[in-house]
This record gives structure tokens, sequence and C-alpha cells, in this order.
């Protein structure tokens, strides 16, 4: 399940994120990061789905 989940993450950073934690901080601050920049937001969601 993790493997779709960072492959989500990959793909739409806030996805991968959501299954993972939900609406929530994170959740929020990767809307942001992805914003930002896509490459900070998928390097946020792995980090998030990996330690969560």
């Amino acid at each position: 399940m993790d493997l779709i989940r960072i492959l989500f993450a990959i793909i739409l950073p806030p996805l991968g994120v959501f299954l993972k934690v939900g609406i929530g901080k994170h959740f929020w601050i990767n809307i942001l990061l992805t914003l930002l920049g896509y490459i900070p937001g998928i390097v946020h969601a792995v980090w998030v789905v990996a330690k969560y």
C-alpha cells in the first residue's frame, strides 16, 4: 500500500499526503510547497509517506 501512496506522492503530491495523513497540517504545507514548486511538493510528500 505504501508503494501506491509513494506513486501518488510523485504524480500528485497533495493526494499522496492526503491518503496518508488526511486533511491536516502536512496536507496544507504540501499544497503550498506544490504551488511554489513541484519538486519541493514531491520531496515533502515522499517524506510524509515514508515517515508516517
